[in-house]
């Protein structure tokens, strides 16, 4: 999500990719409420830090602690900053359909409130 929704703002003024520690599919619910704000993430498939090349990243944004950590251990050796944006794991949130769908519009929403903050 954080990835399709710098894209969409900041896109043409930087080189954006996003990786975690797994690599899988995009989740069902993520990509239902991002297209609800006319973003297609169907065919984002989620890679891992070291599929990668984080030589010529002056930032890596974080999500998570263990993010944090494996970013850290790959890219401050490079020079580089790592920042660290906690944000819950909606893909936790247990309860009806509604109910996870209101934790990935939170977490969206708290990712493009962080994006704007952090870029403008």
């Amino acid at each position: 999500m954080a990835e399709a929704l710098t894209k969409k703002y900041y896109g043409g003024d930087m080189r954006v990719e996003s990786a975690g520690l797994r690599a899988g599919e995009t989740d069902g619910f993520a990509m239902a409420v991002m297209n609800e704000i006319g973003l297609d993430i169907t065919r984002h498939w989620p890679r891992t830090f070291e599929e990668l090349e984080f030589t010529d990243f002056e930032l890596v944004i974080a999500l998570s602690a263990s993010a944090r950590r494996k970013a850290e251990e790959f890219f401050h050796p490079t020079g580089g900053a790592v920042e660290f944006w906690p944000i819950e794991d909606a893909t936790m949130v247990e309860g009806s359909r509604d109910q996870k769908l209101e934790a990935f519009r939170e977490v969206r929403d708290g990712l493009l409130r962080r994006i704007r903050q952090r870029f403008g």
